[in-house]
């Protein structure tokens, strides 16, 4: 089992992400609403502003403060 940091002294089991995503689409804007009303999205972001959104495949997603490129980056290590 391999961890990623994800921001913030965060980590998460890099082996369980299904993709990483950018914010600001509408889908994934109704995706992530959808899915806060059930109670699975767990914020990492510290107040800062949500840079990429991490879907797991446990159908939770993580908000994260870090951008895209650089989370796939480290990912990829």
């Amino acid at each position: 089992m391999s961890f990623v940091n994800v921001g913030f002294g965060n980590y998460i089991n890099k082996e369980r992400i299904v993709s990483i995503v950018t914010p600001s689409s509408a889908p994934i804007k109704r995706l992530k609403d959808t899915l806060e009303k059930e109670g699975k999205v767990i914020d990492v972001t510290q107040g800062r502003k949500t840079r990429a959104l991490i879907i797991m495949d446990s159908g939770h997603i993580i908000l994260s403060g870090i951008a895209v490129s650089t989370l796939a980056e480290r990912v990829n290590e």
